[in-house]
């Protein structure tokens, strides 16, 4: 699910055995993940740096576990690209180039704007996540659709805990 235009590199020579075109396959959804979940650790980052107002303390230190599993994350989806024979891109111009994600504002300060905004983001994250489920399962490579599977469920669970910053109660 990298952006069109993108051209497919060939394999690296591998003893996974995948299919060709479930690698294929895989290591373009897989790219387009790494793409969106640096951007959002970068976001995050940028959350926790700026964040200011009466939820300081407790967003602050909220925003830190966020990027810090981001960053694991991030790991496991260049690893598998690896894995199948790909070559995880993750440089800030890639990223820059490839991330769905809209730009991360930089002019947010109170707190409930930056939960907001990455309540957004997290949100987009967690829907191409569950489209590369999809779409590697279909292709075949089951392995692939666990991994983003268990990233799915993080994302949702982080999402839910922005989105309760931002609820009434109701």
């Amino acid at each position: 699910m990298a952006k069109s235009g993108d051209k497919k590199a060939e394999l690296l020579p591998t003893r996974n055995d995948v299919p060709g075109n479930a690698k294929q396959v895989s290591i373009e959804v897989l790219q387009g993940c790494l793409y969106d979940t640096v951007d959002l650790y970068n976001g995050t980052r940028q959350a926790h740096w700026n964040v200011k107002g009466s939820h300081f303390g407790q967003l602050h230190k909220l925003f830190e576990e966020f990027y810090g599993d981001l960053a694991e994350a991030a790991d496991e989806i260049a690893e598998r690209i690896v894995q199948l024979g790909g070559t995880a891109n993750g440089t800030s111009q890639t990223i820059a180039g490839g991330t769905r994600l809209p730009p991360y504002p930089t002019d947010l300060y109170a707190g409930l704007d930056h939960v907001a905004a990455l309540a957004d983001r997290y949100a987009a994250v967690a829907k191409t996540l569950r489209a590369g489920i999809d779409t590697t399962d279909e292709a075949g490579d089951a392995d692939t659709a666990d991994l983003l599977t268990g990233q799915s469920r993080d994302i949702d669970k982080k999402l839910w805990m922005l989105e309760a910053h931002l609820s009434d109660g109701k």
